[in-house]
């Protein structure tokens, strides 16, 4: 499985920004997707997974509220709609693959996409 995340950039305070996973594989009905980040100086931290085979989700309670996982099966890709930024949302975001199941916890994921840069700042 190859993964690919877009869709970084940057955004002011209170905006909004959609990243994107694309996968390689097509078959990733028995997959959980999901969304970590790293900033500067500190450890990676499980943001937002999906299931693709039942549309579960889980969110950090840190953007609980404000982002959005999301996938398009068809398109063997998954989004991350995040509204109402803070700058402490500035990190380097990446998706990953796992077949253990819906969880936030990076040991478990097999396959990594390269990071996105969201810069959130005025």
């Amino acid at each position: 499985v190859q993964l690919q995340a877009s869709g970084g950039g940057l955004v002011q305070p209170g905006g909004s920004l959609r990243v994107s996973c694309a996968a390689s594989r097509s078959t990733l009905d028995r997959y959980a997707i999901g969304w970590f980040r790293q900033a500067p100086g500190q450890e990676r931290e499980g943001v937002s997974a999906i299931s693709l085979s039942d549309g579960n989700t889980v969110y950090a309670d840190s953007v609980k509220g404000r982002f959005t996982i999301s996938s398009d099966n068809a398109k063997n890709t998954v989004y991350l709609q995040m509204n109402s930024l803070k700058p402490e949302d500035t990190a380097v975001y990446y998706c990953a693959a796992t077949r253990v199941g819906i969880t936030l916890l990076a040991p478990w994921y097999s396959y990594w996409g390269q990071g996105t840069l969201v810069t959130v700042s005025s």
